[in-house]
């Protein structure tokens, strides 16, 4: 790491991560014309999204930054792999970290660690039953799609949101901010499948104006301070089919996936550490 890096990553202790998260929140979402054409056109032509994947290529037809950072892929873009028992990835991205939780511990980075317990907030009962199973890190950048979508047909369970931190999640933060993951506001939702429980926590980070869940709305902003729990038992329950969506981060963020222990013991080799994968991809 360079003095450099070391730098941006202690300002983000002193910044006032949720104020300035807000500002772009209000930013993003702004109507004027030539302020939306401007950052919509800087993001194209920095990050090299190729406009031709989305379903309204005219940047002229979004309303605001926000309407084209998360639009919708064109019709046919993605294929969700057939079989019942194949699971695809949530999201379009890179894998940060892949592999098997050992006796609780998840690795954050090389020499990093943070527990399945500190992801959870606490929730003895629900990290018990992810103490030695595979999970998945995948970032997503700027000039990914930023919709989260199923792996697995499921029922909903159970949401959990954790208020915290709003450090960048960017490759050289989760490198050297300690425990990124479980300090960073986030959104754990639960779901039931024939293969066992899934967990998708949705990782918040610094300037990601909120994020949204398809059942819900938008979770964050405003950013709360007490950690919130939904159930949603029989009569509440919701089954949502793989690959459909199933919420947003309204900027570039990460999803950690956790597979309780069962049916799918492990990732294929093929998916390692920087492997790019997209959404509706076999990874199983």
């Amino acid at each position: 790491m360079t003095a450099w890096d070391y730098s941006v990553t202690f300002l983000q202790y002193l910044i006032p991560q949720h104020v300035l998260s807000m500002l772009i929140h209000a930013l993003t979402r702004s109507e004027l014309r030539w302020v939306k054409n401007i950052l919509i056109h800087f993001t194209i032509r920095i990050y090299k999204i190729n406009i031709a994947d989305t379903e309204a290529s005219d940047i002229g037809s979004y309303l605001s930054f926000n309407a084209f950072f998360t639009r919708q892929l064109g019709a046919g873009v993605r294929h969700i792999a057939d079989g019942d028992n194949i699971m695809v990835s949530p999201v379009d991205g890179t894998i940060s970290q892949i592999g098997k939780i050992e006796s609780g511990q998840m690795v954050q980075a090389k020499g990093r660690y943070y527990t399945v317990l500190e992801l959870l907030a606490g929730d003895q009962l629900l990290s018990q039953k992810f103490i030695n199973c595979p999970f998945a890190t995948i970032y997503l950048a700027p000039r990914d799609y930023h919709r989260i979508h199923m792996p697995l047909t499921g029922r909903l369970r159970s949401m959990i949101y954790v208020p915290g931190k709003l450090f960048s999640v960017s490759p050289r933060a989760v490198k050297m901010v300690p425990h990124l993951f479980a300090r960073n506001e986030r959104v754990v939702t639960v779901f039931e499948t024939n293969f066992g429980l899934i967990l998708l926590v949705l990782v918040g980070a610094i300037f990601v104006g909120s994020m949204e869940i398809s059942w819900h709305g938008k979770i964050t902003p405003c950013y709360g301070d007490k950690i919130r729990h939904w159930v949603y038992h029989d009569e509440k329950a919701i089954t949502i089919d793989k690959g459909e969506e199933i919420g947003r981060f309204n900027m570039g963020s990460t999803v950690v996936l956790l597979m309780e222990e069962g049916y799918f013991k492990q990732f294929p080799g093929k998916f390692k550490v920087g492997s790019v994968v997209y959404m509706g991809q076999a990874i199983t």
